[in-house]
């Protein structure tokens, strides 16, 4: 028996649906429609930012509202594109550099925060923006590699 992606996709999103998660066609949140999530019309949105957020909040309500908020003039000066590019590299890089007991001990949760800010500091993210920025991709991390561990 062969699984194809399409068998893949619809057996995941019927596991979210029953965990209670919004299930939607990618044709209906699609740019230009009513109930439109993606700004791209050709489906390279990575994420979908609010979705992301609703998400976050679900599984942290204890998170910061400031940490949920657009840090406008990193927009401005970066523009989307850089700011997507940025958000790539960090999920990808934090992710891969995070252990269990990452959030646990200090020198061990170092190791992100370096990498953090040279990825910021890399794209030519708003030095007097990086502090914060770089708390908060560490916040959320907590939440996501909660996650990405199964705990």
């Amino acid at each position: 028996m062969r699984f194809s992606e399409s068998d893949v996709e619809q057996a995941a999103l019927a596991w979210l649906a029953a965990l209670g998660y919004a299930v939607l066609n990618g044709p209906d949140i699609a740019a230009g429609e009513p109930g439109a999530e993606r700004s791209d019309p050709n489906y390279r949105d990575v994420l979908l930012e609010r979705r992301l957020r609703q998400a976050l909040v679900r599984l942290n309500p204890d998170l910061p509202p400031d940490a949920l908020e657009t840090n406008d003039s990193a927009v401005q000066v970066l523009g989307d594109d850089t700011l997507r590019a940025i958000a790539r590299e960090l999920v990808e890089t934090v992710r891969k550099n995070v252990t269990i007991d990452w959030t646990l001990r200090e020198n061990v949760r170092a190791q992100p925060r370096v990498l953090v800010k040279r990825i910021l500091r890399k794209h030519g993210y708003p030095p007097d923006k990086q502090k914060k920025a770089t708390q908060t991709v560490l916040k959320q991390a907590e939440v996501l590699s909660a996650i990405w561990a199964g705990i």
